[in-house]
């Protein structure tokens, strides 16, 4: 069973997407905070982390920076509510980005999509 690392400082939005991912088939575990974040990855081995950008304290993008220095085959889905990120270079060494929504539809879809290329090897 995948096992992915949900990180959003807003409670309800966390919980949302762990019972949504869970229900999915998934094994989640949430963090409020990148610092939390970075506890959970020194730890535990995530196979995907779906990641907010803006958090209080750091950025989603300060930790997006470090899964792609440290573990480069990790990959991550950025789940914002602000689309300007797009054009922020930081953003772009994420796996996906997708805007916050009621529809879980595209993270879903996004995240089945890069565990199955994943699982494939294809993702480098």
């Amino acid at each position: 069973m995948p096992r992915i690392l949900v990180v959003d400082d807003e409670d309800d939005l966390r919980l949302l997407y762990t019972d949504e991912l869970e229900d999915e088939g998934y094994n989640v575990a949430g963090a409020g905070t990148v610092a939390e974040a970075r506890e959970l990855l020194s730890r535990e081995t995530f196979d995907l982390v779906v990641l907010d950008i803006q958090m209080k304290g750091e950025s989603g993008l300060d930790l997006l920076k470090e899964i792609a220095r440290d573990n480069k085959d990790l990959p991550v889905v950025l789940s914002t509510a602000f689309s300007i990120y797009k054009d922020d270079y930081s953003s772009w060494l994420a796996d996906a980005y997708v805007v916050k929504s009621s529809d879980l539809g595209e993270l879903k879809d996004q995240v089945r999509t890069l565990l199955a290329k994943n699982r494939e090897g294809g993702n480098s």
